[in-house]
């Protein structure tokens, strides 16, 4: 027989998921219905706001209390709590005052994990970077499953091959930018350095063939990524001579709109991307430098669209 206080653990994980009818909840946890009204009035003497509605569409639900209760999580709940209160821990948020209190709710977590989601979490840590915040993105987030990140980790850690999509991959790093995620891996079937869009891959298996490190492209992966971003890594590129030194523009940009490259003392090209026109535009405008798009013709017409539009909007 489940013990009283297994049983309320269990209540209170369903009641967090959401309203459910009192049946739904007997069923779930077999027991009477009797035991399941003692059960909810024993969850309100600890405190728990647990609201009742009647009707067909009624049922128990934990409603917001004075105190903050605590959280059941499941496994890949525990996992995907950790791995984003990492990435948010690297300062970006733009929030003063939220660097401590990740530390804190960081350390509160680490002491309750069971040791296989430990694992997991320290593999992802430990092999995990973060681009740096300085710009702004229109993008759309490229969402990935936090099992992903965990298998890709294991790997990175033990020096294992992975196959991505079927090409069999050395994985080195995982860099985490903009919300969207990056693997700093090896092909042995192009012999090239890549950065992967984690998100992109649409089947990852673990391989058993270890490997000796080699030397990376870069000893600042962060960077190599951002740079294979700009050159090959958007849906779509541009080549834009910008009509300033190399220096200024690169003190402007970072590497994380585009690549630099100098043509004389006084311009410089200028490799950028995105996954839409638009957002190339804003951030050309942003430079408040004098440029000239080079390529692709739909950005000049785009760009053309709106400086008639500009011009519009500023006759008297």
């Amino acid at each position: 027989m489940t013990s009283p206080t297994t049983r309320l653990l269990r209540l209170l994980t369903l009641l967090q998921e959401g309203t459910r009818t009192g049946r739904d909840l007997a069923e779930r946890m077999d027991v009477t219905d009797r035991t399941l009204r003692q059960d909810i009035a024993r969850l309100r003497d600890l405190g728990y706001p647990v609201h009742a509605t009647r009707g067909p569409v009624g049922g128990y639900r934990l409603g917001q209390g004075a105190t903050m209760p605590p959280l059941l999580l499941d496994d890949d709940e525990a996992v995907a709590v950790a791995v984003a209160m990492n990435v948010a821990a690297d300062g970006s948020t733009g929030i003063t005052d939220i660097q401590a209190n990740l530390e804190r709710a960081q350390s509160k977590l680490d002491r309750i994990l069971p040791k296989r989601l430990q694992r997991k979490v320290t593999a992802l840590r430990a092999v995990t970077d973060i681009g740096p915040a300085v710009t702004g993105s229109r993008e759309p987030d490229a969402p990935v499953p936090a099992e992903t990140l965990a298998t890709l980790a294991t790997a990175i850690r033990a020096a294992t091959t992975l196959r991505a999509d079927g090409a069999e991959v050395e994985p080195y790093r995982l860099i985490s930018w903009q919300r969207r995620w990056y693997l700093v891996a090896y092909s042995l079937e192009s012999h090239t350095w890549r950065a992967l869009p984690v998100a992109s891959i649409t089947e990852i298996s673990p391989g058993t063939r270890h490997f000796a490190p080699r030397p990376l492209p870069d000893t600042d992966l962060v960077a190599f990524v951002l740079r294979e971003i700009a050159s090959t890594g958007w849906q779509v590129h541009a080549r834009v001579t910008v009509l300033a030194p190399a220096e200024t523009v690169i003190a402007r940009i970072n590497p994380t709109v585009g690549v630099v490259e100098p043509v004389d003392d006084a311009s410089c090209l200028l490799l950028t991307g995105a996954d839409r026109l638009e957002t190339i535009a804003i951030y050309l405008s942003m430079l408040m430098m004098d440029f000239r798009v080079d390529s692709p013709p739909e950005l000049v017409t785009h760009i053309r669209t709106l400086a008639r539009r500009y011009a519009a909007a500023t006759e008297p």
